[in-house]
């Protein structure tokens, strides 16, 4: 126990990025020793009150309606942009920030859809992917008379290229995956992936939800089509905070999306009778901008540009290093299973553990202020934020685990 203790405390002496976790709002009382659900949630950053309050009283308060000119009718672009330099590795102009997730990959996918030749009828998914992602592609094969194509991955593991390659072909209009898979954090090859999808003619729409802010992204570079992620993990931008959308620019004036709304308009302050859709990356808006919950993610995006993405990728994989090694030394020997990835280029910014008490123990380490989060049917996933999750949780945590294990 001691041990562990040490080099965590060792680890957390040598980290670089040691002081960015006094830059996250720390919790007022001793209910909270060790957050490990940065990966559902991610903290608000320290300097947000302050951020807030000035945005209530100067932005809102003052500067009331005229703030709207001034600047929020493109926060969803300025903001997109933002995000897309910092950790997507996209061009301007093809990112926007509204919505949340569920609604951005309705839109995208129908978008995607609609530049599909009718005989391709067939939309590709894995079985394991998060369920919204599978539900609303279900409901848009019903709508659409379309084929649901179903790969099955390995748990511990992801979607790999091989399977991919057997599952598209002439009939391919579309394929679905997690860049992270929300489960084991599994990274997919994604610009190996793409190749082979576009070789069989379809279109992809990657979800980055568990990988964004956390594992470096290039949207560009795998010659992405389409791209969704939200913003309360990793961009800690809050509850319900917006989602992004990334369409190519090569698609964006091909396509048209469903949901028409006056902020998507060419002219919308025209509010002319018919709906002609702005040309660029505004057409894929909506309704108003989520101007509100915009503001603790520009937070955060700006501290990703400032530490940089190659940076926060290595503390993340250090974290996780240190999380593998402790489950391998004290939590094996009691049939704990590592359902994660081992080698870097797969493994995210989570893992899981799995063991068939865990659903009984998760309630007692949140009482005793350890937060993890559970996943049926028996993991437990360790979701460690780079930039404000210490070693030291993680040897807390895993210490608690193998009490509770033992008793």
């Amino acid at each position: 126990m001691a041990e562990m203790t040490d080099r965590a405390a060792e680890l957390d002496d040598q980290d670089p990025l040691a002081a960015y976790r006094r830059r996250f709002v720390p919790p007022e009382d001793d209910s909270m020793v060790a957050y490990l659900d940065g990966n559902s949630l991610g903290r608000p950053t320290a300097d947000l009150p302050e951020v807030m309050s000035g945005f209530i009283k100067q932005d809102w308060g003052t500067r009331l309606i005229r703030s709207w000119d001034e600047a929020w009718l493109d926060w969803p672009t300025v903001v997109g942009d933002e995000l897309a330099a910092a950790a997507l590795g996209a061009a301007p102009g093809q990112t926007y920030v509204a919505d949340q997730t569920s609604v951005a990959i309705y839109k995208l996918a129908r978008a995607a859809l609609s530049l599909a030749d009718p005989v391709r009828d067939q939309i590709v998914l894995d079985v394991d992917n998060f369920p919204t992602d599978r539900y609303l592609l279900e409901g848009i094969a019903s709508e659409l008379r379309l084929e649901v194509v179903w790969i099955r991955s390995d748990l511990g593991f992801g979607i790999i290229p091989d399977q991919v390659r057997d599952a598209v072909n002439e009939r391919t209009a579309l394929f679905l995956a997690s860049h992270a898979s929300y489960l084991s954090g599994y990274v997919a090859e994604a610009k190996l992936i793409t190749e082979i999808v576009h070789g069989a003619g379809g279109l992809v729409l990657w979800d980055c939800c568990h990988s964004v802010g956390a594992v470096p992204i290039q949207l560009d570079e795998w010659d992405a089509d389409f791209a969704v992620g939200c913003s309360y993990k990793y961009l800690n931008g809050g509850p319900g905070s917006p989602a992004f959308g990334y369409v190519a620019t090569r698609h964006q004036d091909r396509t048209r999306q469903p949901l028409h709304g006056w902020m998507g308009h060419a002219e919308p302050f025209e509010m002319g009778p018919e709906y002609e859709p702005h040309r660029g990356i505004r057409g894929y808006l909506t309704g108003g901008p989520p101007i509100l919950g915009m503001v603790p993610m520009r937070q955060m995006v700006s501290m990703i540009n400032e530490v940089g993405i190659g940076a926060i990728r290595a503390k993340s994989l250090a974290l996780t290093d240190f999380a593998v090694g402790l489950v391998d030394e004290h939590l094996a020997p009691l049939d704990v299973q590592l359902a994660s990835p081992r080698d870097h280029d797969h493994r995210g910014g989570h893992i899981m553990i799995t063991h068939r008490d865990f659903r009984m123990i998760k309630d007692q380490l949140w009482r005793r202020g350890i937060l993890p989060d559970y996943r049926q049917p028996d993991g437990l996933r360790l979701g460690l934020s780079p930039l404000s999750t210490s070693f030291a949780e993680v040897a807390v945590a895993v210490r608690a685990i193998q009490a509770l294990l033992q008793r």
